[in-house]
């Protein structure tokens, strides 16, 4: 304990600004220093900020085509397993976060503080195209489902609507967005425990017409599927397309939490908390998720691939058509474009942090870490917004392949980000060895760790290899398809490369691990924590009961 006292001590020190060090302009201006991002962000909008954000399109339409291909106990397992992967690192990257909760943080800027200037930059970058093209992916996705009711105005106008909005509320001062954020993403957890519920109902035969459901429909037409080959080998085929297909529902979800955490209050008392609840939450909504849709859809149905229209490519509205239930369809196709637009909110929020956190190390231009006096980096904010534009190419002829490109593109990101934070915390648990700092002495730790990232690392790099399998079997080649699965690699090498040439006779490719700084920022973070004061208690002993779910749901 004596070797992190001292350390603590050295924190008030000026960070380092050689090059292999990590760069702070707060440091440098003193604009920037006085308008930095402000914690605004509470405990209960974090937690929801971070289930929020990663509930979308994937999770309400894209699993109808995962059902289809695989069949429902693929569908049911694949989500089990990346539940599993996601928690891994989401532990890893909460055990560097609570330690270092520092004002913009991201893990694009661990990876530059931990391991090296060059994978900071490299992962920054990537970061903030890919969350700045998941905006148009959301938004054009909620004006298309928006067609399911027959209407003649022109999906432009609901793209701009739509787009204008989020970039208002991420202009607005954080603690607005994360209020407007957490009634977002409540409105779609509520919808996916009722949707819950009624899959309840409807295997005990509760709809209109009571027929008992039970698990017929993995009889008939069976639990798994085949695909592109026969047998034991198609099988294995479907459920490796199935683990694939299945993690864009869950991309960037970690990232997130850690995000939200740099404009958390309390960090290292509340972002271990978000952890902690985040796992029951991924088991309920994804996993249970992906069970009930199994047994309230037929992994047969024609709506699923190729007869249904925006909302109605979903297995819960086929499911709610189906069993007569009038009028909820259109109850959950209002809850898809919420939950669409909800993500595009959490989206163009990462973006523009990641771009700030990238100023903040000098990654970026300057201006990109100037922010106003409500603490938010407008110049970011607006950069980012800049590539949602991307979503008015959805309106032309091309629109299914531009679409397909932002899928792709996404998803290959997420393998490499998460192999990436899976390097960052090896890197961090080695820094802390060598300069002495225990386990014992960080605020969150994991007992499933470091095995599980080891397991995330090899499972996310071989996804990553295998995100366009299906391209090398006999007629299923085509250079669009190829090239939408892989284009995501070389994209972040050539990033990363770039920069690494760039600095090559100044920064080492990886930094050593008793020269990694783990004390820049300590003291600020300790006052900070000292000045939030203990949490009040309620001492009304007759809502114990009220505070006990309080307490499970998180919003503590």
């Amino acid at each position: 304990m004596a070797v992190q006292q001292t350390e603590l001590k050295g924190a008030d020190s000026p960070p380092l600004t050689s090059p292999g060090e990590v760069r702070d302009v707060a440091q440098e201006d003193p604009e920037i220093a006085s308008y930095g991002t402000k914690r605004g962000i509470k405990s209960r909008q974090a937690q929801m900020l971070v289930i929020g954000g990663t509930i979308g399109t994937g999770l309400f339409v894209g699993t109808g085509q995962a059902l289809a291909i695989a069949g429902p106990a693929f569908l049911f397992a694949a989500y089990v397993v990346i539940c599993f992967l996601v928690y891994g690192i989401v532990t890893a990257m909460t055990e560097i976060g609570a330690y270092l909760p520092v004002p913009g943080m991201s893990v694009a800027y661990y990876g530059n503080r931990i391991v090296s200037p060059s994978l900071g930059f490299a992962m920054g970058w990537l970061y903030w195209y890919t969350w700045g093209i998941s905006v148009g992916y959301e938004i054009t996705a909620a004006a298309v489902v928006i067609n399911y009711w027959p209407n003649t105005v022109p999906v432009a106008v609901w793209i701009t609507i739509m787009l204008v909005v989020i970039v208002m509320l991420n202009l607005c001062p954080v603690k607005f967005y994360g209020e407007s954020e957490f009634w977002f993403a409540s409105i779609k957890v509520f919808a996916i425990i009722g949707l819950l519920i009624l899959s309840v109902v409807l295997f005990f035969g509760g709809g209109p017409d009571h027929t008992r459901l039970g698990f017929w429909y993995w009889q008939d037409p069976g639990a798994t599927k085949e695909y592109l080959v026969q047998g034991a080998g198609g099988r294995f085929c479907a459920f490796l397309f199935t683990l694939v297909y299945s993690c864009f529902s869950f991309n960037f979800s970690p990232e997130l939490i850690i995000i939200a955490a740099g404009e958390m209050k309390s960090p290292r008392k509340n972002l271990p908390k978000a952890a902690l609840h985040f796992i029951w939450r991924l088991i309920m909504f994804y996993a249970l998720g992906a069970l009930a849709i199994g047994v309230i859809c037929r992994s047969d149905e024609p709506a699923l691939t190729d007869g249904g229209k925006g909302a109605a490519s979903s297995p819960w509205v086929i499911a709610i058509e189906r069993a007569g239930i009038h009028g909820l369809d259109s109850v959950i196709n209002a809850v898809v474009i919420t939950s669409a637009w909800s993500s595009g909110n959490s989206v163009l929020y990462m973006s523009s942090r990641s771009l700030y956190s990238l100023a903040i190390v000098g990654n970026a231009p300057q201006i990109f870490a100037h922010c106003n006096k409500h603490g938010v980096p407008v110049y970011a904010v607006i950069a980012s917004s800049l590539l949602s534009l991307l979503a008015y190419l959805n309106i032309g002829t091309l629109s299914g392949i531009v679409f397909n490109w932002f899928v792709s593109i996404i998803n290959t990101a997420a393998f490499i980000s998460w192999a990436c934070c899976c390097l960052i915390y090896f890197r961090f648990r080695k820094a802390c060895a060598a300069q002495g700092i225990a386990r014992s002495d960080l605020p969150y730790t994991s007992i499933m760790q470091p095995w599980l990232a080891w397991i995330s690392i090899v499972a996310f790099s071989i996804f990553g290899l295998l995100n366009g399998f299906s391209v090398f079997f006999p007629g299923h080649f085509t250079a669009s398809d190829f090239l939408t699965a892989y284009i995501g690699i070389p994209v972040f090498l050539l990033i990363y490369l770039g920069h690494r040439i760039s600095v090559w006779n100044d920064d080492p490719w990886v930094r050593a691990p008793v020269s990694v700084d783990l004390v820049t920022g300590l003291a600020g973070i300790m006052e900070d924590e000292e000045s939030d004061g203990p949490t009040q208690t309620n001492k009304n002993t007759n809502y114990k009961w009220l505070k006990k779910i309080y307490t499970i749901w998180g919003w503590e």
